[in-house]
């Protein structure tokens, strides 16, 4: 038997049709019935071959009104006076080989994104299979490598995102809840797109973003104007 949020969601999202981005948000926010503020997601469906390593895809947005959601950092440096920085910005955990340790010993993370400093990304490897798979693994490409542990912190708490295709193809990412008003979400989600179609990879031929749909926490996907 269909719950009352799936049916109320049938009658009021048009099948077939394709909105635009402020009818999506618009809809959302109608149907709306969880008891807590929902997050907002965008999902991006690409033309790339996920199996092609030069077609991979990833990067950051600097969320303009930020995510609305706390996030756990945890900071890996070899420089003492880095990982101090970072623990007086409040992050979850910081540490050097110590933490990289306790992560190898224990095979548990408790936190949202993981940034290191140049020095200690050969010894990163060590836990590789343990934050790979969860796509926690600092990169350059994604800024969370940095010699400004300070900055990159900030930025990040700030609203600051990372975002990366998953074996499908697919790019899942947070802009927002829906207690924002349409306007903050609308800003924060172009800032997303924008920065999305600047990691288009070279390779890539022909429609980079095929299809894009928006989502919140308990609701149906919209699927919104490219």
């Amino acid at each position: 038997m269909s719950s009352k949020r799936y049916r109320k969601n049938q009658e009021t999202i048009e099948k077939g049709r394709v909105y635009t981005l402020d009818e999506a948000l618009d809809t959302l926010k109608k149907l709306s019935q969880a008891k807590f503020d929902e997050s907002v997601e965008a999902h991006f469906k690409l033309g790339i071959d996920p199996k092609k390593t030069e077609q991979q895809v990833r990067g950051m947005a600097d969320l303009p009104f930020g995510t609305g959601k706390s996030i756990k950092i945890a900071v890996f440096s070899g420089d003492l006076a880095e990982v101090e920085k970072a623990r007086a910005l409040g992050v979850s955990q910081a540490g050097g080989e110590e933490l990289i340790n306790q992560i190898k010993a224990k095979g548990e993370i408790d936190f949202d994104i993981a940034v290191a400093t140049p020095d200690i990304m050969a010894k990163m490897a060590q836990i590789a299979k343990v934050l790979g798979p969860r796509g926690l693994m600092p990169n350059p490409k994604n800024e969370t490598v940095t010699k400004d542990v300070k900055k990159t912190v900030e930025a990040l708490k700030k609203g600051k995102i990372n975002f990366k295709n998953d074996k499908g193809g697919n790019i899942h990412a947070l802009f927002g809840k829906l207690s924002f008003e349409t306007a903050s979400l609308k800003e924060n989600y172009n800032a997303l797109e924008e920065s999305l179609k600047k990691a288009k990879p070279a390779t890539v031929k022909g429609s980079f973003i095929q299809s894009i749909s928006i989502s919140s926490t308990m609701g149906a996907g919209i699927k919104i104007q490219k």
